[in-house]
């Protein structure tokens, strides 16, 4: 049975530099992610380890951290993303589209789809996909905007950040983020948990690492705000108003 890695090893993996700066929002999306995400996996078929399909994970082996005990399958679009993938023991790449899964059905135990639904114009068909490919009891984890999603999060900052529609248009979103009633329809239910992550107060943070400031003075405000900030992610409960949002469904 795998179990999944303690809050702090799995923090420690932020694939993000400056992780307590320009990388604090992926830290956060990582503990909204370990607080819905289920503690052990079963892994009948291999031995008791745990089978667990990461969708569209790119180069950043989020799942591989969280369960660096079980087989892990990443699946990209893109397959020049399988030449930089983390050298994890148990991990193979997949190319493949999120649209159509290349598994049979119940073939794992996870299926995450970390920021990936607003990527997809059918994201139908994308969680129709992960619910078949999860076994009955599995999970499927998903992490995503909130509808109302904005950048910069405070408009003084308007002059010192590109346009969203400038970082939509790099990231590929085809849609700014969902409601829940909206995953819910795409999944049959609500979730089973869910956890924000962004607050109001740590958003000053992700505001000024996607900036065009400079690093001098991107120093210069992350200490200035630090304290604050410290206050909001510590703080920070699953249910605490915030920008983007993680959730689990159980199959």
């Amino acid at each position: 049975m795998s179990r999944k890695a303690s809050l702090g090893a799995f923090l420690s993996g932020n694939p993000f530099p400056n992780g307590w700066t320009d990388g604090l929002f992926y830290r956060e999306k990582m503990r909204a992610i370990h607080r819905v995400a289920p503690s052990e996996l079963q892994g009948a078929e291999l031995q008791g380890r745990g089978r667990v399909l990461e969708v569209g994970g790119g180069r950043s082996g989020v799942a591989s951290l969280l369960y660096p005990e079980a087989d892990i399958v990443t699946l990209d679009i893109d397959f020049e993303l399988s030449k930089s993938q983390p050298g994890w023991e148990r991990s193979s790449f997949v190319c493949g589209d999120a649209r159509s899964l290349p598994f049979a059905d119940d073939s794992f135990d996870v299926v995450t789809l970390f920021d990936v639904l607003e990527h997809i114009e059918e994201d139908n068909r994308a969680a129709e996909e992960a619910l078949r490919v999860v076994r009955p009891g599995g999970a499927v984890l998903v992490s995503t905007p909130e509808a109302n999603w904005h950048y910069p999060y405070y408009k003084a900052m308007e002059p010192y950040c590109p346009h969203e529609s400038e970082l939509m248009r790099e990231w590929g979103h085809v849609r700014r983020g969902y409601r829940d009633p909206e995953l819910a329809a795409l999944f049959g239910r609500n979730a089973e948990r869910r956890a924000t992550f962004i607050n109001p107060v740590t958003a000053f943070f992700h505001d000024i690492a996607f900036s065009r400031l400079g690093p001098r003075r991107r120093k210069i405000l992350y200490a200035l705000t630090a304290p604050l900030t410290a206050i909001g992610y510590w703080l920070h409960r699953p249910s605490t108003r915030g920008t983007e949002t993680a959730f689990a469904w159980r199959k």
